[in-house]
């Protein structure tokens, strides 16, 4: 399978990691959403990143439904089977999807507006949202278990994106996800070698 994708992407880290986790292979491609690059939007109307294109010829979007895709390829090998379990794990993936839509729109407002037009009551709107998700998550952070799931894997991308672009703004405050990521690479090792290669 092709995984249409982005080093720096947060959904398509998540994703990554969910299928490293479960053995399934993918090579992965590079693409620029920038650009529009035909291989990515003959497969997505929307041109957007992650997009799984299967060997059956499908093409699946967005992240969500990559990891669902994943799970039943697998009979179960991403969320928890019992109902309260799996929901507990989606809506973490949810939460953590959310944190990367605000962090992204703040990204992009500063990349992609002259410095005179960013509109600072806009970031601090969204980033006041980034600090009440970290800040729900901080208080209870979601337990690691026996076994990974998609939510976990969710957050630990949106840690990852936290890092990359917003360094030295969010750990002070929540130095429990800084520990949980800790925890989180003791039992997904590979954690530390898929980051480097993005």
């Amino acid at each position: 399978m092709k995984l249409l994708c982005s080093p720096a992407s947060p959904y398509s880290s998540k994703v990554r990691m969910a299928a490293h986790f479960l053995g399934i292979e993918l090579n992965a491609i590079r693409v620029d959403t920038n650009t529009g690059p035909a291989i990515l939007v003959d497969n997505n109307p929307l041109g957007k990143i992650p997009t799984l294109l299967t060997e059956e010829g499908a093409s699946i979007f967005d992240s969500v439904a990559i990891m669902h895709y994943f799970d039943r390829l697998t009979n179960g090998g991403l969320y928890p089977s019992k109902d309260g379990k799996r929901t507990d794990a989606e809506v973490l993936e949810a939460l953590c999807d959310g944190i990367c839509d605000c962090l992204l729109t703040i990204v992009y407002e500063r990349r992609f507006r002259d410095e005179e037009k960013v509109h600072q009551p806009w970031i601090d709107r969204q980033w006041k949202k980034v600090t009440a998700g970290l800040a729900h998550l901080s208080a209870k952070p979601p337990k690691l278990g026996k076994k990974l799931n998609g939510g976990h894997f969710a957050l630990a991308a949106t840690l990852d994106y936290l890092d990359l672009r917003f360094k030295d703004q969010w750990e002070a405050d929540h130095a429990t996800l800084v520990d949980w990521l800790a925890q989180f690479e003791m039992k997904f090792p590979a954690h530390r070698e898929l980051k480097a290669s993005a």
